[in-house]
């Protein structure tokens, strides 16, 4: 392990990051708005932090296998911390320092949680920021950095990989991986500009339409406004909403090939993405036949059924009404439909639907083992064979996800004083990085004590990496190489 080479690298993504106060100060002096000195002073903090630790340490030396864990780690830690600076030092906001990381945390995971309210009556700057942090950690500020690393003579395959959602993480789009990290970051880009266009187009306003764009495309769900997309009260905005929810929520290495080979038919021909459409299908029917039987006052069944389930299941959390006071079993099937998540590639939460996908094609293996013992039944996604080492591995992250999740609701609960709802919620909603949960953490998760936010946090984190990322450092074996 190269200490010297990880707080480095780590000390070059923090001065890299730092510039992205520059844009909330651009907009804060163009409206006029008195949040300079505290967007100055977070940009001079961070600034000086980075350079602090890259100027030492400066060289080319390589970094080796498995630096790029705590690489990750460390750099996700330190832009919750350094992110909250701007939150914590604004008058109008009044945040603790615990809130203050909260909601940075939040934003650069995708989660979506928020302690804020009164959203309407914020400065643009600050508005915008909290956007800007969660379209950089859409997909990953860490494979943007790895397209500029080569300037810097940092190899960042290892980054590339341990931050990368999804099972599989040595497919390349390209065959290197600078090119991989711009071309995902082209598509990700085209996708955020045509949301917003297609935003401003339905009847947002400019700022608005931008945005949403950052928060649609990062499926992270935070809004201007504390009505979230409710507050349009427009079809043709939900509309555009869903659509971009449903498109972010697909693997991008699917989207560069649809892209590239100019043939939409690769949708449907990936057997994750039939999945995928069909679980929001099937769900968006369930909840829209509640609403029907049980009407709610103010809720149309299928507007707000539809919109509700897929930006739930595809973990982007924006809302149109208060799902928590649905009748019947709609908010917890909405719920669990955010476990899933979206595709492996995306910039959705949750499992991720081709583990769910492969459990259970490995599942009803095991009922064609049980009727004929001596058969042999290939376990095939897209026509190709799947090895016994990636099930292994799909196995073993959903059996510790689940144990991770039990164990995090327990110390919740303990901790926090919570009943049941609200501490499966507030985890399901943090591990899934999806926001609102149901009981208290419906509308915001200002209540909660400073405690529980912390552990909150770290389950974000958890949920952003896919839970091995940190778990890996936590071990003894990983510290002694």
């Amino acid at each position: 392990m190269h200490l010297a080479v990880i707080f480095r690298v780590t000390g070059t993504l923090l001065t890299i990051f730092s510039f992205t106060f520059l844009i909330p100060m651009l907009i804060g002096f163009g409206y006029g708005e008195n949040t300079l000195s505290t967007f100055g002073l977070a940009f001079a903090i961070t600034l000086v932090s980075g350079l602090a630790l890259w100027l030492p340490l400066r060289g080319n030396r390589e970094l080796r296998g498995g630096d790029g864990f705590l690489i990750t780690a460390l750099f996700y830690i330190g832009l919750g911390l350094f992110g909250a600076i701007p939150l914590y030092f604004d008058q109008s906001l009044a945040l603790s320092f615990s809130d203050a990381a909260f909601e940075s945390m939040s934003g650069l995971t995708t989660t979506g949680a928020t302690v804020i309210t009164g959203l309407d009556e914020l400065p643009r700057s600050l508005l915008i920021y909290r956007q800007l942090l969660q379209w950089l950690g859409g997909m990953g500020i860490i494979v943007l950095a790895v397209a500029i690393f080569p300037m810097l003579g940092i190899g960042g395959m290892q980054l590339y990989r341990t931050e990368s959602p999804g099972p599989v993480k040595d497919n390349k789009l390209t065959p290197r991986i600078t090119e991989t990290a711009k071309a995902l970051w082209y598509i990700y880009l085209s996708l955020t500009v045509a949301c917003a266009v297609a935003y401003w187009a339905a009847g947002m306003g400019p700022f608005d339409a931008i945005s949403h764009s950052f928060s649609t495309v990062a499926i992270g769900g935070f809004s201007t406004h504390d009505a979230s997309i409710g507050y349009f009260d427009s079809v043709a905005i939900e509309s555009v909403a869903m659509v971009f929810m449903l498109l972010s929520g697909i693997n991008f290495g699917l989207h560069f090939l649809v892209w590239r080979r100019r043939n939409p038919l690769h949708y449907f021909q990936d057997m994750e993405v039939r999945t995928y459409l069909a679980v929001i299908t099937v769900v968006a029917l369930i909840v829209c036949w509640i609403l029907y039987r049980e009407p709610v006052a103010g809720v149309s069944p299928i507007r707000d059924g539809l919109f509700q389930t897929i930006s739930i299941a595809t973990t982007t959390g924006f809302t149109t009404e208060n799902f928590n006071v649905w009748p019947s079993v709609a908010p917890v099937l909405l719920l669990l439909a955010a476990f899933a998540g979206g595709c492996a590639g995306s910039t959705a939460g949750g499992i991720k639907m081709i583990r769910v996908l492969m459990i259970y094609l490995q599942g009803m293996r095991e009922v064609k083992r049980l009727i004929h013992p001596n058969g042999i039944f290939p376990l095939k996604l897209n026509n190709a064979p799947v090895g016994d080492r990636l099930i292994e591995a799909v196995w073993s992250f959903f059996s510790v996800y689940v144990i991770v999740f039990l164990i995090m609701v327990t110390v919740v609960m303990w901790v926090g004083n919570l009943d049941f709802t609200t501490a499966f919620s507030a985890v399901g909603a943090c591990l899934n990085n999806l926001g609102p949960g149901l009981g208290e953490v419906a509308l915001n998760y200002q209540g909660l004590s400073a405690e529980v936010k912390w552990i909150l946090m770290f389950t974000m984190m958890l949920g952003r990496l896919e839970i091995f990322t940190l778990l890996v450092l936590l071990t003894p074996a990983y510290w002694r190489r």
